[in-house]
Formats: structure tokens, sequence, C-alpha cells
């Protein structure tokens, strides 16, 4: 495949006071490219504790394949899923979302569930959502 519909994909996950955050940074980095930046920002939840956003935005076209090669090697039933439920995790404005795993990114493997966001901006002309889906779900196909 040598483009990819998308012009970024954004990822984010929260490192909460009792989370080690070299574990959750290394979570992160399950889907990341090697080279690519981690932005780190100290937040405070409601009771005062730390939390600490890790996030990323790649737009560079191998930067974005890297990650979306990672979330298509979800086991074929998460991927049929994820294929089936397109309408619902692209809205209007042709942005794809998608949560993963942050405990099975910690062990390296790349499962659907909470606590990493994904959220990528489709390319799409016109900027229809019927036709950002049409583009994501080739593109996972050809992964």
């Amino acid at each position: 495949m040598s483009s990819v519909p998308f012009h970024y994909v954004d990822l984010r996950t929260f490192c909460y006071a009792t989370e080690d955050v070299a574990r959750v940074e290394r979570g992160l980095r399950t889907f990341l490219p090697e080279d690519a930046t981690i932005e780190r920002v100290e937040t405070e939840g409601h009771h005062g504790d730390r939390i600490l956003v890790l996030s990323t935005r790649l737009e560079r076209a191998d930067e974005v394949r890297h990650v979306l090669s990672k979330v298509a090697s979800l086991e074929a039933g998460a991927r049929d899923r994820l294929l089936e439920e397109l309408d619902e995790r692209i809205d209007e404005n042709c942005s794809f979302f998608l949560t993963l795993s942050k405990q099975a990114a910690f062990e390296g493997q790349v499962e659907r569930g909470d606590g990493i966001t994904l959220r990528g901006k489709v390319e799409a002309y016109p900027a229809e959502k019927e036709r950002a889906i049409e583009h994501v779900r080739e593109t996972f196909q050809d992964l």
C-alpha cells in the first residue's frame, strides 16, 4: 500500500499516580514507530492526584501506516468487528475513533479495550462520512 488515507493519527493515554510512567510509556510505544516523540503534560485529578497525559500526533505516511498496521494486527474476530463498526467509529467530520487496551499494550499486545485512545483524521474528498468509511475499510483490508 503506497498511500494512507489519513491526514494524521493521534494516540493518547493517561498515567495515574498509582501507575509506573515507564510502563505506561512502553505500552503506548507498542503502537508507535521507534523514533516517535511522546509529549507529557501533567495535570491534576479531582482529589489532587497527579495525572500524566502521554500523547503523540503522527503525520508522516510511514508513521501513520505503522500505527494502522499495529491496529490491523488485532486477532481476526476483533478486526472483523472493527470493520463492522466503522459507521459508529467515524464521525461526520471524518474522524476515526478507537480505544485500545492499555493493559495488553503493557505486554506488547494489541487488543481492543480501554486506556489508549486513537483518533485519526481520514482523508476523504469530498469530506463525507461514507467516503471516509470506505477509505478506512480498504486500508484495513490492505494491511
